[in-house]
This record gives structure tokens, C-alpha cells and sequence, in this order.
């Protein structure tokens, strides 16, 4: 319990069954609530801003949008460094503290939640400190990767990251649920519009706790802590973690290149976001800029000198690799979707059908509540629960019957409901009556989120095969933190199409995206003479 791993190989049968098992499972389970808690403190903004509208914290819509992008886009960023930390600080180290930073944002919200009049910038710097829970994904992923033999990767991982994103669902389910009543103190705020929790509706009027959603994680995460220390393990071997040092030495080398990963997101934001939300107002293209923060941050960490450097110039060598490339694009197309859908999903519901699209004087308005829509909050957290439910599954199919194969069938499956969920958004965006379409609208887009979980479980199968046992952590964690843009990306492209009517539009272009990587993945794993056949 606790200690230091040497000459750890789960490839070989006797050591598996005698004690690499349990080893295994137990590092396996630790990770999984850890893992938990960071995709609900990256990803809570999508539920508080709703409620924000709710309670009528001031701020417009398109404010709101940038605490789910900015939160987005500093935990995909965070994956960038978090990638390397196995090797340079040790599995145990890291999920022990990267975990524990967690408890910064979800502490700082709970404050400044108890204040409806507190400045958007305030709420801006907790989402960008919320990007810790994002970062997280890259880390676990990669310390996983090293415990299991490769024949049950795609169910190891699977598990690790399919429970893990239960965090999106279990946020999604209890942060409205703690809010209806007040189990921390503070001082409560009135509803000045419908809500909603799982199990139903709540009026305009009634008191709501939103600093709660907060605090909830401060009291769920101080056990899981602790439990990363007690119970999770460094493999000291030469092809893991060899050269950690002491736990404050991994502590600083992993704070300082988190540091870097925050500079480098708040320079891209800044230059994104309009001046009067925090930024240079120069309205600096958003294309443009995520590559710019991507490749600045991998130049900047390679600067860091010493054994640092030295480790990054060995793990470095996957950009070498072409593979790496292609599994990227293809892992974006479904962690990426996963996670931005999960991100937007909640605000979409509310934006869309939450309001009736009316003629006013000859101008189509967006404006009037519509009594009859669904609640956001009712609906939100069944997308995020179908695709981290399904993951696991789709890694054991993909074990069974190859990666690319079952990442090629839910390719097709993704672009099909891509454009349905178009269309339906189409037609509610411009009726009197949007709820007629909620529900092919929420059909849809469950099918649209199970593929997206099938997918990602395939693509681990997929990379664990294509990878020897050094490249696999860190090629897993540097397609997830590409893959993990999405959750700005999508929010981002998702609000600028609203704002200009046609959300539509939006769906759109991610199915010609999904109908590129049908392509790719046909040409390197699944063709004639395919470089690895159906990995």
C-alpha cells in the first residue's frame, strides 16, 4: 500500500497472477474517483451557468459561454504538460497532487457563487483554475496504461476513463440536487426562473444554495485524497517513473509545469475574448490561436532545463511517430465531441428550447420564456451518462473484434446523428413551439453521445496496440489533451452559431469533421495493406 514498485511487468503471466492483479486493481480504483472529480470541477460551469440565468446573476449570455470555453480550453491546455508527469514524478505523486489542487477551484467558486454582484472576472479565474480537473484526464490515463498487460487495455482503460467521466454525470445530477438545500450555511438566493433537478421541476421563487455546488466537492474530495496517498503506487522501472526523487521534488516539477500550461491558456484567452469579457478585444481568431497555445506550450516546456529536459527530448520522440498524428484526429473526433457535447449540452437545452422563437415587428426574437420547455437540468446529464456508461464497453467489443473496426461503424453512426440533431435544432430555433422537437432532438443526441463513448473505448485498444509499453502513457495523454479542446471548441462554435441563428450550422460542420476521420482511420488501419490492421 503506498510503496514504490520496482521491476513491475504485467506481461508476464506469473507476476499478473500472483500479486500484479490485485496491484493493478487497486490503483485502478483509486484512480477512478479521482478521475471523477476532476471532469465535474472542469466541467461544473456547464450546470452553474445555467443556474446563474436562473437566478439572474447579470451577466448575458455570451458571457456565460466563455466560463464553460474558458474552463474548456485551460483544461486541454493542462493535458499538454500532464502528459509527462508519470515519468518525471511518479503515478502516486501525481494523482495525489494534481487531485488535491482540485480542492482550489471548487473552494474559490463556493465564494464567489454567495456573491451575485462579484465582477466576471472573478468567475472567469475559477474556470480557469477549474482547468486542473481537465488536466487530470492526460495523467491518469497514462499512469493506468503502465499497471495492466496490453490484452486488457481497452477494458483498463475503459474503465479508468468511462467511470472517470462519470464525474460529468454525477455533477450533472447531484450539483442540483445539493443547491435545493442549504447543508453548508451561507445565504441562500431566489429562482427567478423554473428550474429543475432529476427528479423534477422547481418553481421561480423558491430558494436556491448555488455555492453548493462548490462545497460538494470540497467534502468528496478530501477523502479521495487522501486515499490516493494511502493507496496508490510509483513504478520506479526504467521504461516508467525511474528518476522521480523525493514527493516535494515531483510536487514542484509537476506545480511548475502546470504554471506554464496556465500562462499559456490565459495568453490564448485573452487574445480571444472581447474586451468588455476580460480580453484584448482584438477578437483574435479562435483557429489560430488554439495551435499557437498548443505549440507554445510543448516549446516552453522543452526550455525547462536539466533531467526535465531530458525526459520531455525522450518522450518527445512520439512526434516522430505518425501514428501519433493519425490517432489524434481520430481520438478528437470522439473524447473531443464527448466532452465538448458534455460541455454545451445543458446551455444548449436551455438556450434553444428554453425560449420561444417568436416574429416581433418583422424580427425573429429569441427572448420570451417558454413555459412549456424542457427543464435543462432535468435533461443535461443523460448525454455525458449514456457515453461514459458505454465506454467500458466499447473497449471490451474493441478487444474482442479490433479497434479500428468498431471505431469505423460508430464513424458512420456519428455522422448520421450529427446531421439529425441539425435538423432538429433548425426547426426549434425558429417555432413559436420548440418543445414539438425535444424529443427526437434528445434521441438523437444520445445516440449521437453512446457513439462518441464506443469510439473512445476503441481508440484506447487502438493506441495501446500501435504503441510499444514507453510510448503508449504519453501518445494517450497527448491525443486527449488535443482531443480535450473540444470542450471549447464546441461551446465556443455552438454559441457563436445561436448568437447568429443558425445552431445548425454547427452540427454541421462536426459531421463533414467525423466523415474525415472515416477516411483516416480507413487509410492507416482498416485498407489493403493498412500500416497495422485493425489495431
Amino acid at each position: 500500500m503506498g510503496k514504490d514498485l520496482k521491476n513491475w511487468n504485467p506481461e508476464d503471466p506469473a507476476q499478473w497472477e500472483a500479486t500484479g492483479k490485485v496491484i493493478a486493481a487497486r490503483n485502478l480504483w483509486i484512480s477512478i474517483p479521482a478521475l471523477l472529480c476532476g471532469f465535474a470541477v472542469w466541467l461544473y460551469w456547464g450546470i452553474i451557468t445555467v443556474q446563474m440565468i436562473n437566478l439572474d446573476y447579470g451577466f448575458t449570455q455570451a458571457e456565460l459561454f466563455t466560463l464553460t470555453a474558458i474552463a474548456g480550453l485551460s483544461g486541454a491546455t493542462l493535458r499538454i504538460p500532464s502528459t509527462f508527469f508519470i515519468r518525471l514524478a511518479g503515478g502516486r505523486n501525481t494523482i495525489f497532487l494534481t487531485t488535491a489542487l482540485l480542492l482550489i477551484p471548487s473552494a474559490g467558486t463556493a465564494v464567489i457563487l454567495q456573491n451575485p454582484d462579484a465582477p466576471l472576472w472573478q468567475f472567469q479565474l475559477m474556470a480557469l483554475l477549474s482547468g486542473f480537473g481537465g488536466g487530470n484526464f492526460a495523467s491518469s490515463m497514462s499512469n493506468i496504461s503502465f499497471f495492466f498487460p496490453k490484452k486488457v487495455q481497452g477494458y483498463s482503460l475503459g474503465m479508468n476513463a468511462g467511470l472517470g467521466n462519470f464525474g460529468v454525470t454525477t455533477m450533472q445530477i447531484l450539483i442540483p440536487l445539493v443547491m435545493t438545500v442549504g447543508m453548508f450555511g451561507g445565504t441562500s438566493l431566489v429562482l427567478q426562473n423554473t428550474s429543475g433537478t432529476l427528479i423534477g421541476r422547481i418553481p421561480a421563487g423558491t430558494e436556491t444554495f448555488l455555492h453548493n455546488a462548490g462545497f460538494i466537492w470540497v467534502a468528496i474530495l478530501i477523502p479521495v485524497v487522501i486515499a490516493t496517498w494511502v493507496g496508490m503506487n510509483n513504478i520506479r522501472d526504467e521504461y516508467v517513473s525511474p528518476n522521480i526523487g523525493s514527493p516535494i521534488a515531483a510536487f514542484a516539477k509537476i506545480i511548475g509545469m502546470l504554471a506554464i500550461g496556465l500562462v499559456m491558456a490565459a495568453a490564448g484567452l485573452w487574445l480571444m475574448l472581447p474586451e468588455n469579457a476580460g480580453g484584448s478585444g482584438w477578437n483574435v481568431s479562435k483557429w489560430l490561436v488554439l495551435p499557437g497555445v498548443v505549440a507554445a506550450t510543448v516549446f516552453a516546456l522543452k526550455l525547462i532545463p536539466g533531467p526535465i529536459h531530458d525526459s520531455l527530448e525522450r518522450q518527445y520522440k512520439i512526434f516522430n511517430n505518425k501514428h501519433t498524428w493519425a490517432m489524434t484526429v481520430i481520438y478528437t473526433m470522439t473524447f473531443g465531441s464527448f466532452i465538448g457535447f458534455s460541455a454545451a449540452f445543458g446551455l444548449a437545452i436551455k438556450v434553444i428550447f428554453g425560449f420561444q422563437h417568436i416574429m416581433v415587428d418583422g424580427v425573429m426574437t429569441h427572448t420570451t420564456v417558454n413555459a412549456d420547455g424542457p427543464s435543462a437540468l432535468m435533461f443535461a446529464w443523460t448525454g455525458p451518462f449514456i457515453g461514459a456508461l458505454i465506454r467500458p464497453v466499447g473497449g471490451m467489443i474493441a478487444d474482442k473484434l479490433g479497434g479500428a473496426l468498431v471505431t469505423q461503424i460508430v464513424s458512420v453512426v456519428m455522422v448520421v446523428a450529427a446531421i439529425g440533431v441539425a435538423l432538429c435544432m433548425k426547426l426549434a430555433y425558429g417555432s413559436e413551439t420548440p418543445e414539438e422537437f425535444f424529443i427526437p432532438f434528445l434521441i438523437l443526441f444520445l445516440i449521437l453521445f453512446a457513439a462518441t463513448g464506443i469510439g473512445n473505448g476503441s481508440t484506447f485498444r487502438t493506441i495501446a496496440v500501435v504503441f510499444d509499453r514507453e510510448q503508449t502513457g504519453p501518445v494517450l495523454g497527448w491525443a486527449s489533451a488535443i482531443a480535450a479542446y473540444g470542450a471549447f471548441i464546441i461551446p465556443q462554435v455552438l454559441g457563436e452559431q445561436i448568437r447568429a441563428t443558425t445552431p445548425e450550422i454547427a452540427l454541421y460542420g462536426f459531421a463533414v469533421f467525423y466523415g474525415v476521420c472515416i477516411v483516416l482511420n480507413w487509410w492507416f488501419y482498416l485498407r489493403p495493406g493498412a500500416y497495422v490492421k485493425n489495431p
